[in-house]
């Protein structure tokens, strides 16, 4: 386990209420970064690296939202 500690005060609830409210601002955090990197033209290699996951891994989870959004996407 890392070397992060939950203080004993915290309820179980409250501490996985945490993570899921820091889950969804990750994912939000993470989609503003990768239409703003499909925008200024990088691949969707160069971003899957960034990302630290495979490119069909990042093409699965943003294409559709940034076609949608009229971003215009690169083959490769």
């Amino acid at each position: 386990m890392s070397g992060v500690e939950i203080p004993r005060s915290q309820e179980p609830g409250d501490a996985l209420a945490a993570v899921a409210a820091l889950r969804r601002l990750a994912d939000q955090i993470e989609d503003a970064a990768v239409e703003q990197a499909m925008r200024a033209g990088w691949s969707w290699p160069q971003v899957a690296e960034a990302l630290g996951v495979t490119r069909q891994a990042v093409h699965k989870k943003h294409a559709k939202r940034l076609i949608a959004a009229g971003v215009k996407l690169r083959r490769r």
